[in-house]
């Protein structure tokens, strides 16, 4: 992991086209702009580790029955 110091209106660059610029610091938060193309997705890791926690405990829900008639399906 590449560890940075920037200070207020000072930013970096990811490849061609990505700029991450530090917008305030206020109370020990921080926050940043991010510039970069439309089709590159910017998610918050929380949120990621979220859909990942629910993923996991739904396909604990399904039962082999549920795997068999799905796989039927998929080979048809």
């Amino acid at each position: 992991m590449l560890v940075l110091a920037r200070k207020l209106d000072e930013s970096i660059v990811i490849g061609d086209n990505i700029i991450v610029k530090i917008i305030s610091v206020e109370k020990g938060v921080v926050k940043l702009g991010i510039d970069a193309p439309k089709d590159v997705s910017i998610v918050r890791s929380e949120l990621l580790e979220g859909v990942k926690d629910l993923n996991i405990a739904a396909s604990k829900e399904v039962g082999s029955e549920s795997l068999s008639l799905l796989s039927k399906i998929i080979k048809k």
